[in-house]
C-alpha cells in the first residue's frame, strides 16, 4: 500500500482505546525515566520487555517504541536544570540549557528543549513514512571504511566545539579517544591503560564520565564560588517566546531535524552523535562565528534537541526495513521483536502493515502526548532551581552516586566518578572545552572498530578510506573542517597585523 492508504491504516491501529493507552503509558514511562541519570532507554525497554510479552506484539511494541523516544525527549531537563544529562542523546543540550537556567531563563530552556523535540520528533516520523524503503538502500551503501570516514568528520567538529582555542581542543578530544581505549582489546585481548585494575577490563562506562566531567564538576565550582551567584538561577522565566526568539530557533530546528533523521538511519550512529554534530554545524554556521554558543545560545538548545528525537525515529529505519538495529536500544528492541514472533525486514510492510504502519501512526500520536504532558509540568521542573544550594548540591550528588552505583554496584566506579569531577574541575578552571572530551570517548572505540573492519577486508591496505567514493567525500569534508578555521585564523591575524602597521604608520606621520 502506498504511504497514505498506509498511514490512514496506521491510524485505525493506534487509535484503539487499547492502543492509545499504551502510548500514553511509554511516553510518560520514557519521560520520567530519561530525566534520572543512570537510567535510560535500554534500561528502561529491558525491564518492560517481560510485561510484552504478555501483550499483542503490535500493542507491545507500541509501547516500547514510546518509552524510547519518550526518554530522549525528557532527558533535556536534567541536562538543563542540573547539568546532569539524563541520557547520553542530551550531553549536547546542557552546553548552553544549563548557561541558560543560571541565567534565570530555565522555563524557556525546557519551552525552547520541548518545541524543538516535537518538531524533531515529527519531522523523523514524516521521513520514516515517506522514504523509509528508500533510505534503507543507502543505510546498506555504508561500510565499515565509510563508518570510519563518518566518525573521523564528526570528531573534526572538536574544532567547533573547541571555543577559541584550537589546541586546547584537540587535547581534550585526544583525552576522551584515550578513555574509550580503555579495557582489554576485543581482538588481541591485550589489556590498554588498565593498570593491572580488574575493573577496568571492560573499560569506563560513558555515564560515568559524562556525570562526573559536567555535573560533579560542576558541584565543586558551585562550592568554590559561593556567595558569589548573581541570584538569577533561582528564578523561573516565563514559557512564552516572543517572535524573535521563534525565528531564531527555527532555522536550526528544522536543520538540525533533517540531519538528525538521516544520522539515526545509519545503523550504529544514534541520537548522541546526531546531536553532537547538529550543534557543531549550527555553531560553524552562526554569523557571529559561535561566540555566543557555550554561554546561553537558543539555538545551541534547539539544535541537538531537535536532532536526537529525529535520530531515535531515523533508527526505526534499519530496524524495520532490514532488521538491523540503529542503536543499542533498537538492538534490545529487535531481541524483543524475534521473541514476539515478528521478524523485521523488507518484507515488514506488505506481511504485516498493522505493525509498521502502526508503529509510525503511534509516533504521531506519541509526540503530541508529550507536548501537551511535558508544557504544563515545565513550572514544576524549573522549581528545582529555587532549591538552596545546600540542599540542590547534595541531591546533585546523590543522583551522581546513585546513577553511578545502580549500573554496576562497585565502589571503584565511584572513585572513578570523583576523579572525572575532579577532572571536569580543573579542565574549566584551565579553559579546557568538556565537548571535545565527551565527543572523543563517544567516537573513540566506534573509529577504532570501524577501521580495523576495514583493514581487515581490505588485507591491511589503507588505501580503502579513499577508493571508496563516499568514505573519500567523508575524509575530504573532515579534512576542509579542520583546514579551514586554521586559515579563518591566519586571516584574522594577518589583518589584524596589517591594521597595527596602519596605526603605527599614522603614529609615526603625526
Amino acid at each position: 500500500m502506498d504511504a497514505l492508504n498506509g498511514l490512514i491504516h496506521g491510524f485505525g491501529v493506534a487509535l484503539t482505546p487499547a492502543n492509545l493507552l499504551y502510548v500514553f503509558l511509554g511516553v510518560l514511562m520514557g519521560t520520567v525515566i530519561g530525566m534520572l541519570p543512570g537510567l535510560g532507554p535500554i534500561s528502561a525497554i529491558s525491564l518492560m520487555i517481560p510485561i510484552a510479552f504478555t501483550m499483542d506484539p503490535v500493542s507491545a511494541i507500541i509501547m516500547l517504541a514510546g518509552v524510547y523516544y519518550g526518554a530522549i525527549f525528557g532527558g533535556s531537563t536534567s541536562s538543563i536544570l542540573l547539568n546532569a544529562p539524563g541520557v547520553a542523546g542530551t550531553v549536547a543540550t546542557s552546553f548552553d540549557g544549563y548557561p541558560m537556567a543560571r541565567q534565570g531563563k530555565a522555563g524557556k530552556a525546557l519551552a525552547i528543549a520541548a518545541y524543538a523535540s516535537f518538531t524533531g520528533g515529527t519531522i523523523g516520523v514524516i521521513g520514516l513514512m515517506l522514504v523509509a524503503p528508500s533510505l534503507s538502500a543507502v543505510a546498506t551503501s555504508f561500510g565499515p571504511a565509510e563508518y570510519f570516514s563518518l566518525m573521523l568528520l564528526g570528531l573534526t567538529a572538536v574544532v567547533s566545539l573547541a571555543g577559541n582555542n584550537l589546541v586546547k581542543g584537540l587535547i581534550s578530544g585526544t583525552v576522551g579517544v584515550m578513555i574509550a581505549l580503555i579495557g582489554i582489546d576485543s581482538q588481541t585481548s591485550t589489556q590498554r591503560f588498565t593498570f593491572g585494575q580488574i575493573e577496568l577490563f571492560e573499560g569506563i562506562e560513558f555515564l560515568i564520565v559524562a556525570l562526573g566531567v559536567f555535573a560533579l564538576a560542576e558541584v565543586f565550582v558551585m562550592l568554590m564560588n559561593r556567595g558569589k551567584d548573581s541570584g538569577k538561577a533561582g528564578t523561573i522565566s516565563s514559557l512564552r517566546l516572543d517572535r524573535s526568539e521563534v525565528k531564531e530557533m527555527s532555522g536550526p530546528t528544522g536543520r538540525s531535524s533533517v540531519l538528525g533523521f538521516f544520522i539515526g538511519v545509519l545503523p550504529g550512529a544514534g541520537a548522541t552523535i546526531a546531536s553532537f554534530m547538529s550543534y557543531a554545524f549550527e555553531k560553524r554556521l552562526a554569523k557571529d562565528g559561535g561566540k555566543m554558543f557555550g554561554k546561553g545560545s537558543i539555538k545551541g538548545v534547539a539544535a541537538p534537541e531537535s536532532a536526537n528525537n529525529a535520530a531515535a525515529v531515523g533508527s526505526f529505519v534499519p530496524l524495520m526495513t532490514l532488521g538491523v538495529p540503529g542503536s543499542g536500544t533498537t538492538a534490545v528492541l529487535l531481541g524483543a521483536l524475534l521473541v514476539l514472533g515478528v521478524q523485521p525486514g523488507p518484507l515488514l510492510m506488505d506481511e504485516n502493515p498493522d505493525m509498521f504502519w502502526g508503529v509510525i501512526a503511534s509516533m504521531y500520536i506519541g509526540n503530541i502526548v508529550l507536548l501537551i504532558l511535558n508544557l504544563p509540568l515545565i513550572p514544576l521542573f524549573a522549581k528545582v532551581l529555587k532549591t538552596p544550594q545546600t540542599l540542590l548540591l547534595p541531591l546533585v550528588v546523590v543522583f551522581c552516586v546513585v546513577g553511578v552505583y545502580g549500573q554496576s554496584f562497585s565502589t571503584f566506579d565511584l572513585w572513578l566518578l570523583l576523579g572525572f569531577g575532579v577532572l571536569g574541575f580543573l579542565m574549566r578552571a584551565n579553559d579546557f572545552p568538556a565537548a571535545p572530551l565527551i565527543l572523543g570517548l563517544i567516537l573513540g572505540g566506534l573509529m577504532e572498530k570501524s577501521m580495523r573492519q576495514a583493514l581487515l577486508i581490505s588485507d591491511g591496505s589503507f588505501s580503502t578510506f579513499v577508493t571508496k567514493p563516499i568514505s573519500a567525500a567523508l575524509l575530504a569534508v573532515a579534512v576542509l573542517s579542520m583546514v579551514a578555521p586554521l586559515f579563518g585564523n591566519w586571516r584574522r591575524g594577518r589583518a589584524a597585523r596589517r591594521a597595527s602597521a596602519r596605526a603605527a604608520e599614522e603614529r609615526a606621520d603625526a
